[in-house]
């Protein structure tokens, strides 16, 4: 029997549908609540949509395809908390971000893939169908070129990944890159030694990996050299085998850095290769050895290119709608050119 006995459209009005739905089962039902029924005011924050809870029933009133979302969520959510999944604020991000996507989309295949990492709590899981496709791609393919905008998990995915490869013994090392460009500014002579300089670069990979391990236990495998975290200047020259290897921030690549670093593959070894075209940073005139890769290896075998789109936006929901403000000015050719 569905968890769910009465689905009843009422047309209102003002064009405005109202929805009821109850639920059987009270404490699948709770769970999809949230404490304090957090989950459904996250719901109603971001889709607009109103929902008003009496006992085991929900009522939805809103514009028919908001309606339609909401209640496509509630539904498969609740069959997950069947499952024993707490769902938290967090899943309705994710969720919301899916169906608003794909309508047809089974949360319940997307929420269950993911990356188990040994010592982590719980396995690192794509948000969207693209972050699956993207951790698919990496599992199948020896070089992956992910591109798309900021905040849509090109990095921290990759390294979830990487890091599952390590404790599966797939891979006996790390390398994390990216090239040392400044973003736009003139630092001039940073202060300390060759290792000090660079560090600024590469925090970011530094935020990832700690942000999905404990500070301890990554800095430990840091030591021992396990997880190697260099500029891209450091790789001319090497072999790296046996080894899962990101270069970060690509699209600050010359097409000649880009050759090089992927020329370095050894025997044993995967590269993912993570970047954001629409944030170069390289000087004016200089093409971006991201796009030449992407344009140069679409139909080579054994490569894959993951596209991300700002609806796999992962970070504050403000952050969509700045990057689709952007573009829209972008497109419109505003004075300025298209770089961010």
């Amino acid at each position: 029997m569905p968890g769910w006995e009465r689905n009843r459209p009422m047309i209102q009005s003002n064009q405005s549908i109202q929805v009821d739905i109850e639920f059987s089962d009270i404490n699948a039902f709770m769970s999809l609540c949230g404490q304090g029924d957090e989950n459904v005011r996250r719901l109603e924050a971001l889709l607009g949509v109103v929902v008003r809870i009496r006992g085991n029933q929900v009522s939805l009133y809103g514009q028919p395809d908001v309606v339609k979302v909401a209640q496509g969520i509630l539904k498969q959510l609740y069959t997950l908390c069947q499952a024993s999944h707490d769902v938290t604020p967090v899943d309705i991000d994710r969720a919301v971000a899916v169906l608003e996507a794909d309508p047809a989309a089974d949360l319940a295949d997307v929420f269950a893939s993911g990356v188990s990492i040994g010592g982590v709590p719980s396995p690192v899981r794509p948000r969207t169908p693209a972050q699956k496709g993207y951790i698919r791609a990496m599992r199948d393919n020896d070089l992956v070129i992910s591109v798309g905008p900021a905040g849509t998990g090109k990095t921290y995915l990759a390294m979830a990944t990487a890091l599952g490869f390590l404790q599966s013994h797939k891979v006996k090392s790390i390398v994390l890159t990216r090239p040392a460009v400044e973003a736009g500014e003139r630092l001039g002579f940073l202060p300390g030694d060759l290792a000090e300089k660079v560090n600024p670069y590469l925090r970011p990979l530094y935020d990832a990996l700690y942000d999905i391990m404990d500070n301890d236990r990554g800095q430990r495998l840091i030591d021992k050299g396990v997880i190697e975290i260099a500029p891209l200047a450091f790789m001319r020259g090497r072999t790296l085998s046996n080894a899962f290897i990101i270069l970060d921030e690509a699209q600050n690549c010359t097409a000649d850095q880009m050759k090089m670093f992927l020329t370095r593959l050894g025997c044993g070894s995967r590269a993912v290769v993570t970047g954001d075209l629409t944030q170069t940073d390289l000087p004016a005139g200089v093409p971006s050895g991201l796009e030449y890769a992407v344009n140069v290896l679409a139909d080579v075998p054994g490569i894959a290119i993951s596209r991300f789109t700002d609806a796999d936006v992962m970070r504050h929901p403000l952050v969509r709608r700045i990057i689709r403000a952007w573009d829209g000015l972008d497109k419109g050719g505003a004075d300025g050119g298209s770089r961010l």
